[in-house]
């Protein structure tokens, strides 16, 4: 490898937005280098669960379902409030559709439909009770033949013995296993599949989630020509007559210029374990011990450092940084400690959320970032934590965080201090932590309203996006059962993230803005790398890859008609 390379587009990151950005533009017969800091390709894409939400997309179209640009506006003009970019947004809307078109035809990403996931706001003006959000198809491991080993595995927490759980319908045959033939024969036809996946290949192959979406969009890259280099840090921006015409990579045989004829690409994936950036903008984690974000940890914000550097502006002032959600840690093996997303679980029937104080504080089937929000709102200056409680009939048929439903043993899970246990309300509220009166009294009012069908306090269940977390066998609430049966169990979650939102300021076509609002020639954001559209709030499911592809496709268009002076 010389000291300088040319390119047409030089992108830095590869995750959905950088993956995104280099396919589309390798498409458009630019040549285009993707650095990639980790020795891994996907980013935090490859960690997520894969749904990208792009309303009137024609996936969902085709599914039935019925959408408009216009309610879709609508709606994030409510979600996003103050920080309403219209501009910004109605390039998504209109390019969205496009992009996901471009995707399924032009390359290995294929999407399926989830018509049934509802945006998380469902009652809110444009907001719909499904058919925005979509998800890519799973894939077999085998089509990135040697490349597979570049791929970043998913998060160990989130699998079974190596086995990826594709979320929705796959996920209810899991939990049905011991209730329906029909799920028990899909489960074991899954474990058995993996089983000799496992003897002949020495890892699961199936691949479910965001890391069939990376798979695919590598998969793409590496078709089309793609130069993908990992273990390649961009570590400086190079700029000429105010124009940045590369970079300086760090690779494994020394520095390389990269020049860039058409432009940079930041998507190096936001700032989610950027302690020091943090520190400021993360409210609940000013010493850095109150967040933990299950992002890979080399995730340290250098995109936006790159664009800091010669004069870009990080997007400040949204009421949240983050998308926010609750995490537990989980106890690993070898020392230290994993950390589980709890997407769903909170929504199941028989699951209420308290503080130390035994007091609920949420509707605990309402999103991930809206839970968090009321959590760091209830905790006041105290630690924000808070505590999910069930009993036994509910963690043998949903198990709870990294806890597997029956038959896998909790034994294991008790012993490594990851689950808290009681033979009653009062020794389970002792050995957690929680006020044994509070507890008492909260279970005592759930199991009252339980009885009546509806969750007086907080409304779990009065919503679309609620119903659909829940168990539709439990009737009349599909959220609501009582906490009765002992033992009885408790989790402690805290606040993680699923991405950061104040990204750099751009225009509608990607190209990052200086403090002045104009844009610097040659440099362009797409991904966590670009401020979030959203306004610092989460609509529904996949708000951050939707537009990371979205984009991504909008600035490779953007780049293949820019002259060197990126008019």
């Amino acid at each position: 490898m010389s000291n300088i390379v040319e390119c047409d587009v030089l992108v830095v990151g590869s995750g959905a937005g950088g993956l995104a950005t280099a396919v589309a533009a390798q498409a458009r017969q630019l040549s285009v280098i993707l650095v990639e800091k980790t020795e891994w390709v996907g980013g935090t894409t490859a960690l997520s669960g894969g749904f990208l939400w792009v309303p009137n997309n024609p996936i969902s179209k085709a599914d039935g379902v019925q959408d408009n640009i216009e309610e879709a506006r609508t709606y994030l003009q409510h979600e996003a409030g103050n920080h309403f970019n219209a501009e910004n947004v109605d390039t998504f809307l209109l390019q969205g559709p496009e992009a996901i078109e471009f995707f399924e035809k032009k390359t290995a990403v294929r999407f399926e439909a989830a018509s049934a996931f509802s945006d998380y706001h469902p009652n809110a003006p444009g907001g719909r009770s499904g058919g925005r959000s979509i998800k890519a198809v799973p894939y077999r491991a085998q089509g990135l033949g040697k490349q597979l080993k570049r791929l970043r595995p998913p998060l160990p927490e989130l699998t079974f013995l190596g086995l990826m759980i594709g979320s929705g319908p796959e996920l209810r045959h899991f939990y049905n296993v011991t209730r329906s033939a029909r799920s028990a024969a899909y489960v074991a036809g899954r474990l058995l599949s993996h089983a000799r996946d496992l003897a002949v290949h020495g890892r699961g192959m199936l691949l479910t989630n965001g890391n069939a979406l990376a798979a695919r969009l590598f998969r793409s890259a590496l078709d089309l020509g793609v130069q993908v280099w990992t273990n390649s840090p961009a570590v400086r921006l190079i700029r000429q007559d105010q124009v940045v015409t590369g970079a300086v990579v760090r690779t494994p045989r020394g520095e390389v210029h990269v020049r860039a004829r058409r432009g940079v690409v930041l998507a190096a994936g936001g700032f989610p374990q950027d302690m020091p950036r943090r520190r400021v903008m993360f409210p609940h984690d000013r010493d850095n011990t109150g967040h933990h974000s299950p992002a890979p940890s080399t995730n340290t914000g250098d995109g936006l450092r790159l664009g800091e550097e010669i004069g870009a502006q990080v997007q400040l002032g949204y009421p949240n940084a983050a998308a926010w959600v609750p995490v537990s840690r989980v106890p690993r093996r070898k020392g230290g400690f994993g950390v589980f997303p709890h997407f769903i679980d909170r929504a199941k029937p028989g699951l209420i959320a308290v503080l130390s104080d035994g007091k609920r504080f949420v509707n605990e089937a309402n999103s991930y970032h809206d839970f968090c929000q009321a959590l760091i709102a209830a905790s006041g200056t105290a630690v924000v934590r808070a505590f999910l409680v069930v009993d036994r009939p509910f963690l043998n048929r949903f198990g709870l965080g990294f806890v597997k439903p029956f038959p896998v043993p909790v034994g294991p899970n008790i012993r490594s201090g990851y689950l808290k246990c009681g033979s009653s309300v009062a020794e389970l509220a002792r050995s957690a932590g929680i006020d044994v009166a509070g507890l008492e009294k909260t279970i005592a009012e759930w199991n009252a309203d339980v009885n009546r069908g509806e969750d007086r306090a907080f409304g779990k269940g009065s919503t679309a996006y609620n119903r659909f977390n829940g168990d539709e066998e439990f009737k009349p609430n599909p959220c609501l059962a009582p906490i009765a049966v002992a033992p009885f169990y408790a989790l402690e979650v805290v606040i993680g993230d699923l991405g950061t939102f104040a990204g750099l300021q751009t225009d509608q076509n990607c190209r990052v803005l200086d403090t002045k609002g104009v844009p610097i020639a040659g440099l362009y954001a797409t991904g966590n790398d670009m401020a979030s559209i959203m306004g610092g709030n989460y609509p529904g499911g996949g708000i951050t890859l939707g537009p990371a592809l979205t984009f991504g496709y909008v600035a490779a268009k953007h780049l293949a008609h820019s002259s060197r002076s990126n008019g």
